[in-house]
C-alpha cells in the first residue's frame, strides 16, 4: 500500500481521503509508546480577515504589528481545542480519556492511554496523548477525537493537525483541513487491533454535538453527562 508522504527530509506519511490507513504492525511500529500530538494555529486568512486591506488604510500602523498581536486584537485566539480518546479494551471495558472531567487515563494500567496536560491556548507543544502499544493485546479499538470546549464553534478558523509519532518509522499526519464552521467535535482517526495487526485509519468526521454524538456515530454505548475542567 502506498501513501501520500512528505519528502525524505520530513519522513512523514499524510493520511488523506484517498489513502486513509496505515498498519503500524507492518512498519514495525506497534510497540512502545505511540505519541499523538494535537497542535493548532489560527488560519492566516482569518487573522487579517477579508477586510484587512481596508483596515490597513484606516490604521496603517497595523502593517507593522506581528500577526499574534493582530490576532489578539480581533479576539480569535480564544479557541480551546481539546484532544480526547474513546477506548474499548478486549475485556469489554469502555471509557474516555479527556481533559473534561479530568479523565487523564493511565499509561501502565488500563486503559493504557494517557493524556499529558491540557493546552488551552494553542501553544507550540499542543496537547499529547500517549498509547502504550506494548499492551496492544489488551486494546480492541481507540477513537481519537478533537472537540471545542468553549461554546464557540471555530473549526473553520483554526488549522489543526494531529500527528502520530510511532516508536519506529515515519510519523503520521492528519490535517483537519475541511471547513466545518458549526461543528463542535471531530473524530480524527481510529486505531484498531485486527488479529494483532494495529491499523490506524483516518476518519476526520465532524459532528455538531459533543462526545455523546461521536459515541452514537461509532457505537460506544457510554452514558454521558455534563462535565467541567478544573480551573488553572
Amino acid at each position: 500500500m502506498q501513501f501520500d508522504s512528505g519528502n525524505a527530509a520530513t519522513n512523514s506519511i499524510e493520511l488523506t481521503k484517498r489513502r486513509h490507513s496505515v498498519s503500524l504492525s507492518k512498519q514495525g511500529a506497534a510497540t512502545g509508546n505511540l505519541r499523538v500530538n494535537l497542535s493548532w494555529r489560527m488560519r492566516s486568512s482569518d487573522i487579517g480577515g477579508g477586510t484587512r486591506g481596508n483596515s490597513l488604510l484606516r490604521h496603517p500602523l497595523r502593517l507593522f504589528q506581528p500577526e499574534e498581536v493582530q490576532a489578539h486584537t480581533q479576539g480569535v485566539v480564544n479557541v480551546d481545542l481539546d484532544l480526547g480518546c474513546l477506548y474499548e479494551l478486549t475485556d469489554g471495558t469502555k471509557g474516555v480519556v479527556q481533559p473534561l472531567g479530568n479523565f487523564f487515563g493511565d499509561l501502565n494500567a488500563p486503559p493504557y492511554v494517557k493524556l499529558s496536560g491540557d493546552d488551552r491556548f494553542g501553544s507550540g507543544s499542543g496537547e499529547t496523548i500517549f498509547i502504550n502499544l506494548d499492551q496492544r493485546d489488551a486494546i480492541k479499538r481507540l477513537l481519537i477525537f478533537v472537540y471545542i470546549y468553549d461554546q464557540t464553534p471555530a473549526f473553520d478558523r483554526t488549522h489543526a493537525v494531529v500527528t502520530l509519532y510511532p516508536s519506529a518509522g515515519p510519523r503520521v499526519e492528519i490535517e483537519l483541513a475541511e471547513r466545518a464552521p458549526q461543528a463542535r467535535s471531530c473524530a480524527v482517526f481510529s486505531l484498531e487491533n485486527h488479529k494483532g495487526d494495529i491499523v490506524v485509519r483516518r476518519e476526520v468526521k465532524y459532528v455538531y454535538g459533543f462526545q455523546a454524538e461521536l459515541d452514537r456515530l461509532y457505537g460506544w454505548g457510554l452514558q454521558w453527562g455534563r462535565g467541567f475542567k478544573s480551573k488553572v
